[in-house]
């Protein structure tokens, strides 16, 4: 299982930091970063792909981003 998810618009390099600081956090939600991209549109969203290890741990590190940052559009995926 999959989850992607597109973060909020904010200022890129600040962002970026905050993300690369809370690698273990995700790491220990059961969450492993494969690809993280910047919108070619709109430089300041960020979209990442992450492999799902663990649901339910998932679900905790979303809803905990969802609570700090406001509304994080995510899906969990599986291949079609």
């Amino acid at each position: 299982m999959h989850l992607i998810v597109r973060f909020p618009p904010a200022p890129y390099p600040a962002w970026k930091a905050d993300f690369d600081a809370h690698a273990e956090d995700r790491d220990q939600s059961g969450l492993g970063l494969l690809q993280l991209w910047r919108s070619a549109d709109a430089p300041d969203r960020a979209l990442a792909l992450f492999e799902v290890h663990d649901r339910a741990a998932a679900q905790g590190w979303l809803d905990r981003q969802q609570a700090l940052h406001g509304a994080i559009d995510a899906d969990f995926v599986r291949p079609a």
